[in-house]
């Protein structure tokens, strides 16, 4: 699921600045890049995890010690080179210098490090938090969407189940209508135990009746793991192939043009579903 947050902190002591980005993604991956050390890297990856679950989440973290606890260098060999470089001119004053790239450095060791980790930790959740709402707010607008896709795919099952009846009745007839015609024209005699052997063999190869009551359960959960506040985006991951799976069953042995009809406009929403439920943790 997208989503942005970002935060600043600062005090006497440090300045922090935090931007936190998620896209679609099937697994958790964690980009952190900035101002860190390994150990503060691992602590932020850490509070990652704690608020996501799934998505691409690249984090930026830049922060400076400022006051007394800041610490500065003055890259001697690279100011000499600038001096060297720039003795033929006029007005080549050393504060000019000092304002070139890579002439003055900071240095932050690791106690300044540590001084600098809890804001770091505050302005980190901060966007977290930010973020989360984000997500949060478009997670609501996402739920409401799957949940019509599931309406309407309620209604192309309760559409089959009123047409599946039809199905053996109208081979009953068809198979019935060319038995009488072959009589009339070669005088052939046809035992009634045989057409009904015929028609009741056809019957079971055409019922629907149990994938349409796992389409009804499976609907059922779907709403019922979609509306809740855990994440579940792989339970319904599986629920999603399951509904393909009886709706492909039910369009091989639908042998209907109508039903055949709905199960089309059944695989399409559930294609909307599919791609919906990508972006959900």
């Amino acid at each position: 699921m997208t989503g942005h947050g970002s935060a600043s902190v600062q005090n006497d002591q440090v300045q922090v600045l935090v931007e936190i980005r998620t896209v679609n993604n099937r697994f958790l991956k964690i980009s952190v890049s900035g101002d860190l050390d390994a150990s503060m890297q691992s602590k932020v990856e850490g509070m990652i995890r704690e608020n996501i679950q799934r998505g691409a989440v690249n984090v930026r973290v830049q922060y400076q010690i400022v006051g007394e606890n800041s610490q500065y260098q003055i890259n001697l060999p690279q100011l000499q080179a600038y001096q060297k470089q720039l003795a033929g001119f006029s007005g080549a004053e050393l504060s000019s210098l000092l304002t070139l790239p890579a002439v003055v450095l900071e240095s932050i060791d690791e106690s300044s490090a540590e001084t600098a980790w809890p804001s770091i930790e505050t302005a980190v959740q901060q966007a977290l938090d930010k973020l989360v709402e984000m997500r949060r707010s478009e997670g609501k607008a996402m739920l409401n969407d799957l949940l019509s896709n599931c309406d309407l795919l309620q209604d192309h099952v309760a559409q089959v189940k009123n047409l599946a009846p039809n199905v053996v009745d109208e081979y009953s007839k068809r198979i019935t209508d060319r038995i009488n015609r072959m009589l009339e024209d070669h005088e052939v005699s046809v035992a009634t135990s045989d057409l009904i052997k015929e028609v009741g063999v056809f019957a079971e190869r055409v019922d629907t009746s149990e994938e349409l009551v796992r389409l009804d359960s499976h609907l059922d959960q779907f709403r019922t793991i979609a509306a809740s506040d855990e994440s579940n985006g792989r339970k319904l991951d599986f629920l999603t192939q399951e509904l393909l799976r009886e709706t492909n069953t039910i369009g091989s042995k639908a042998n209907d043009a109508e039903i055949a009809a709905h199960v089309v406009e059944m695989k399409t929403v559930i294609e909307r579903i599919r791609e919906m439920r990508r972006n959900i943790e």
